[in-house]
């Protein structure tokens, strides 16, 4: 069969014969029909990532929509090396294959589980959102961010601020549902002033960042305060990415004089929790509730896609 084949770490994939996986106890061989090419995807490649392999050759890819024999169209994830989902085929356990909403287009269904369901799980689970808080997004104009901007508003939130650094998206970001934007591109103590104008009309009770770095400096300068924080209104930062940089620093004042609480998002929820974010994900998505931006890319283009870079737009593989 012809797969997105990785012979040797940070190097791209290419397309060539791979061997025909055979399904185990508890598998099911899944006739692929759409892969996202997503970040995880590119970092296990480069070896940078602690589910990275560590032996060569493997098929690329983590999760898909696709057939089984049957004719059963599913979502599926976790396949067994060395195969992939970036190929003709693959094996999964059934028990990983989740149902996909009749009216919802094979390229929507691969792309949106993975953004979408983490934006979902951020704000319900982790920061749990409740009807007519204020959320701000930071990093709104990616993939993701935009989701996030979304599913807020579907989960009750009575104020959206989304922040981001692409000023044309930003300009989408208002038919999303977002109510106010603030721009990254602009000086330190300028962006700290424009978190402080957002937070004076209502203070934030989550932040979504998928930022970090300099963009989360500045929001923690905005909202520290020089008075004490009123019991029972803590601001919920859950900490998803760091697609501006690694680190921050952390003056003491700011936990000293701010009700804040900083979440991150490591650990798998329960396996209820997982499914019905996945299940309300894909439902939305299917009445036109959720909206994503793709690209079909062929498999036989997995190189040339592999080094390319998108900003709010998920590649979507077909093999």
């Amino acid at each position: 069969m012809r797969a997105a084949v990785l012979r040797e770490l940070a190097k791209p994939p290419r397309v060539e014969e791979f061997s025909e996986p055979t399904p185990s106890d508890g598998e099911v061989l899944i006739q692929v029909c759409a892969v996202a090419l997503k970040s995880v995807d590119k970092q296990m490649a480069a070896g940078t990532h602690y589910a990275s392999p560590s032996e060569l050759p493997v098929v690329c890819g983590t999760d898909g929509v696709g057939r089984l024999e049957d004719g059963t169209r599913v979502f599926f994830g976790g396949p067994r090396r060395p195969y992939g989902t970036m190929a003709q085929r693959a094996v999964a356990k059934r028990a990983l294959c989740l149902s996909i909403p009749e009216d919802l287009d094979d390229i929507t269904a691969a792309a949106i589980p993975n953004p979408g369901v983490s934006a979902w799980l951020s704000l319900k689970h982790i920061a749990k959102l409740d009807e007519g808080e204020t959320v701000l997004i930071l990093g709104a104009t990616g993939v993701a961010g935009k989701l996030a901007v979304q599913i807020a508003r579907i989960l009750g939130a009575g104020r959206v601020v989304a922040v981001g650094r692409n000023e044309r998206a930003l300009n989408t970001l208002g038919a999303l549902g977002a109510d106010a934007t603030i721009r990254l591109n602009q000086p330190h103590e300028e962006l700290i002033q424009a978190f402080r104008r957002e937070a004076a009309q209502k203070r934030f009770d989550v932040v979504i960042d998928y930022l970090w770095a300099q963009p989360t400096e500045a929001l923690l300068s905005a909202i520290t305060t020089s008075e004490f924080a009123a019991a029972g209104s803590q601001t919920r930062l859950v900490e998803v990415g760091e697609s501006a940089g690694p680190t921050i620093t952390l003056p003491a004042s700011v936990l000293r004089s701010t009700a804040l609480t900083i979440l991150g998002t490591a650990g798998i929820p329960p396996w209820d929790i997982l499914t019905n974010a996945f299940q309300q994900v894909m439902d939305y998505a299917a009445r036109r509730k959720l909206r994503i931006d793709t690209e079909r890319v062929p498999l036989a283009e997995i190189a040339q896609a592999w080094e390319r870079s998108t900003s709010g737009c998920r590649l979507v593989v077909i093999p």
